[in-house]
């Protein structure tokens, strides 16, 4: 897939406020500081257009980026910050579920995994509900430039194993680095091949 526009749309914390579901929409989710903007970034080679912080959970908006005119990518909350209040995360989780659960134009999942890091609770726990809400996703795991590809890959079989307990078979996964665009081609041209098929569902508004 060749790149040819990628903008901006629009920040919301409301469902009912969003861009009318009548395109593909990828919704890249993963732990704070997981490298979710610079890899937003990167598929779309456009610096800036998700910003990225030294801040973790600077993102508290759902951000829809048009790509190609023909299809978003949706920018989520990162989850686990430990510094929000229960009743901000509480708001956060809630609106971020109810996008992911009732979104019809929603086509897949991409959940983003430091490929640094041992299996780490929240992000199971959060594949789980995905796999109970019976919602489509893939594992992006992120930052393999910062060590060895025997590390990244021991990181990934352990990750794989970690959901096998619960999953019959794990779903595609794709190891990205934002700093050599590794992943780029692989994970663009899954999100062509989907396109390919994209019907406009029906739908109703969210109030």
């Amino acid at each position: 897939m060749i790149i040819k526009s990628a903008d901006f749309i629009c920040s919301n914390t409301q469902i009912s406020k969003l861009p009318p579901p009548v395109k593909p929409e990828y919704a890249f989710i993963g732990r704070s500081n997981v490298g979710k903007s610079s890899l937003i970034n990167m598929l779309v080679a456009k610096k800036g257009l998700a910003k990225t912080s030294q801040t973790p959970g600077k993102t508290q908006l759902i951000n829809h980026f048009l790509v190609n005119d023909n299809w978003y990518i949706v920018d989520l909350p990162g989850y686990g910050y430990a510094r929000a209040s229960k009743t901000k995360k509480a708001d956060w989780n809630k609106f971020i579920q109810q996008y992911l659960d009732k979104r019809e134009s929603l086509q897949c999942v991409m959940v983003l995994i430091d490929s640094r890091l041992d299996p780490q609770k929240i992000d199971i726990e959060f594949c789980n509900w995905l796999g109970e809400k019976g919602l489509s996703f893939v594992l992006v795991f992120t930052k393999a430039d910062k060590q060895s590809t025997l590390k990244t890959d021991q990181s990934v079989a352990k990750f794989k194993k970690s959901l096998l307990e619960t999953f019959d078979e794990v779903p595609q996964i794709f190891v990205t680095s934002a700093e050599l665009h590794a992943g780029r081609d692989e994970i663009l041209g899954f999100i062509g091949g989907i396109n390919q098929s994209f019907e406009i569902p029906d739908y109703k508004t969210f109030e």
